[in-house]
């Protein structure tokens, strides 16, 4: 099994990838592998819902969105990880993420999923609360920990500093590592996947 994860800083080696590293380190020890996807300081597309994905993904392809998509519908659970800037998710994981889900958020549904926050102080259990959300609609069990999933720094390393922050990503992995064996164990036991209804579409527009 494979854990994939999306590193939402610009910055590939700060905090949130140390918190993010600390979470792999803890899901190789459960014996499932990871993979840390950087999103990288290039210019991220925002989604403008104009309905023109394709089993690829999304159409717009300058960026690494569908490389993306294509590692996590292989993988077999997702983390996504941000910086917090104004009490919030950076504005390019959000956008990242608005396409990838737009696209593809089907294709990963029940594929349990988890979200880490790092800040110097204030914002993570919103910026928390806006990640879970791409979960929540798309079917995807989340995995929690002994506190919301997040941790402190500001300079590169800082993150490190926090010992609380780093335990609440190991007992993460662990809490994701024991969710994706159990699903493993119900597949193999023959329990289906729960059935869909997709039979009405409403507005409140009349």
């Amino acid at each position: 099994m494979k854990v994939l994860m999306l590193n939402g800083s610009a910055k590939a080696n700060g905090n949130t990838y140390r918190a993010l590293e600390e979470v792999g380190k803890e899901l190789e020890r459960q014996g499932i592998d990871y993979e840390i996807f950087q999103i990288g300081p290039d210019p991220v597309r925002d989604c403008i819902g104009c309905s023109r994905c394709s089993e690829q993904g999304c159409v717009f392809e300058e960026d690494e969105v569908n490389t993306f998509i294509a590692k996590a519908k292989e993988a077999d659970g997702l983390v996504f990880g941000t910086p917090v800037y104004y009490a919030h998710p950076s504005g390019r994981v959000q956008s990242f993420l608005d396409r990838v889900f737009y696209s593809s958020g089907r294709a990963l549904a029940f594929k349990p999923g988890a979200a880490v926050a790092v800040a110097r102080r204030g914002g993570t259990t919103a910026s928390l609360d806006a990640l879970n959300k791409y979960f929540g609609i798309s079917q995807m069990p989340v995995a929690g920990s002994t506190y919301w999933s997040l941790a402190h720094g500001a300079k590169p390393g800082e993150v490190e500093q926090d010992p609380e922050g780093m335990q609440t990503m190991r007992n993460l992995a662990r809490n994701l590592a024991w969710l994706m064996k159990c699903i493993e164990c119900g597949k193999a036991d023959g329990v289906a996947l729960p059935e869909t209804e997709r039979n009405y579409v409403t507005n409140f527009v009349r």
